[in-house]
């Protein structure tokens, strides 16, 4: 039986209950500027991040105090932990926010570099909620960009509220979706480097919110998210050998893919949530397998000696990608989501394995090992243009951030008290940041913006 405290809590946390978060209509704002809105110019190469002054958020009445502090600083925090912003310390500021219909005195900001400005209060209802409003301006343009938004929830929302106003905030100034109101399932590990154990745990993507999915009695890898993020599937030896089991993310109920006996893994959700792909076999051998998740119709998409793995659909869903030895080492191929015939698309130096597709559909995220060093990289879809972005002793397990802009893996610290741990960098090579976990972590799957 679930515990019914922990489904209240997971359903809380990862937005997925009744919570009462809500977006309210839009805070009156001043004309935008006729010059063009500010934006960032997102390239390959060295990126300045931009100067923006955050500060404190206002609070309204009496009570909301902490909030306004704690919604300001996961703002900054957020902005600052993509490597696009550069935020103004409050001991420069020359400005004062006592309020926050107050008009904004430009020259304030401009005086200490400044080219956004986020301005926003907290106050607490007669009812126990929470409001948040914010405003984002151009400093160099002295208007408002885009419109100033609010927010309502319960005291336990506060968090995702910081998080929607920095994807907003993100967005508008990069011109992309952002990706901070979202979760990261991960596998938790404990114990000595050679009896170690795992349980399947659940995080905010800036790593708040840890809450643990199963207990560490049976080996659990490779958890990933459905797309609207309402299941995680994953491999368990809860019975004995590797088996695929489909977790239930409001209710906590688990259950074993069907006709799924023998070793199974790596499987992943196709786009529309309705099919599965996984990797099945015996004796040393694996193919590739889809399942209609509705029938629980399976059919077998690979049939060689070789060893086939790690599939990943196309965000189309009409293409599937996957490493395979048939060519005598890991590899990377693409193939129709119904099978046939497949194309290799790796053919640089050294081995290569689990290719993951981008959610932007234009580049494919893959483990490379290189003269005994792993890398994470990534290659457009057809293997041109291969890029690595990291360096080290074990990296493995790539996973994309909703946006395709950032990725997230695991790295293996050698040594008898070493172990794995979560890092994200972004598509350029920039940015390399560990993500905190209360543990050693490994296997990460990025799930979708939240609700």
């Amino acid at each position: 039986m679930v515990n019914p405290i922990l489904r209240t809590v997971l359903g809380s946390v990862m937005g997925l209950a009744a919570t009462g978060l809500v977006l309210m209509a839009p805070v009156a704002t001043a004309q935008e500027s006729r010059s063009g809105p500010l934006r960032i110019e997102i390239t390959e190469g060295v990126i300045e991040p931009l100067p923006i002054a955050i500060p404190a958020f206002v609070a309204e009445n009496a009570g909301a105090e902490q909030v306004a502090r704690d919604i300001t600083s996961v703002i900054a925090a957020n902005l600052t932990g993509s490597g696009l912003f550069r935020e103004i310390p409050a001991s420069a500021h020359i400005g004062r926010i006592g309020s926050f219909d107050q008009a904004v005195q430009y020259s304030d900001w401009s005086a200490i570099n400044a080219q956004a400005l986020i301005t926003g209060s907290a106050s607490t209802t007669s009812d126990g909620r929470i409001v948040v409003k914010f405003r984002l301006h151009d400093v160099f343009a002295q208007s408002e960009l885009g419109q100033g938004q609010q927010f309502v929830g319960t005291p336990a929302d506060w968090r995702r509220m910081a998080h929607k106003v920095s994807d907003q905030v993100y967005s508008r100034l990069t011109g992309e979706q952002g990706y901070f109101d979202t979760k990261v399932a991960f596998v938790a590990e404990s114990g000595p480097k050679d009896a170690r154990r795992k349980r399947l745990a659940v995080m905010d993507q800036d790593g708040a919110n840890v809450v643990y999915l199963t207990d560490d009695a049976s080996l659990v890898f490779s958890p990933r998210w459905s797309p609207d993020n309402s299941r995680i599937v994953y491999t368990s030896y809860e019975g004995g050998t590797p088996r695929v089991y489909v977790l239930d993310t409001r209710t906590l109920e688990k259950r074993p893919l069907p006709g799924g006996e023998g070793f199974t893994s790596a499987p992943r959700f196709s786009p529309d949530g309705g099919r599965l792909v996984f990797a099945a076999g015996q004796g040393g051998n694996s193919d590739i397998f889809i399942m209609e998740l509705a029938s629980g119709q399976v059919r077998q998409l690979t049939n060689t000696p070789a060893i086939e793995t790690e599939p990943s659909f196309s965000p189309d869903g009409s293409r599937i990608v996957f490493e395979s030895d048939r060519a005598g080492t890991q590899q990377i191929y693409v193939m129709s989501a119904s099978g046939g015939e497949a194309t290799r698309i790796s053919f640089g130096e050294g081995r290569y394995g689990a290719p993951i597709w981008s959610p932007r559909a234009d580049l494919i995220a893959f483990t490379k090992i290189l003269r005994g060093t792993f890398h994470i990289g990534v290659m457009r879809t057809d293997g041109s243009e291969e890029r690595l972005l990291t360096s080290s002793f074990l990296d493995e397990g790539a996973t994309w951030a909703p946006n395709g802009r950032v990725i997230a893996f695991f790295r293996e610290v050698p040594g008898s008290e070493g172990g794995p741990g979560l890092y994200s960098v972004d598509i350029t090579g920039r940015n390399l940041r560990r993500l905190p976990t209360p543990g050693f972590a490994s296997d990460p799957s990025w799930s979708s913006l939240l609700p």
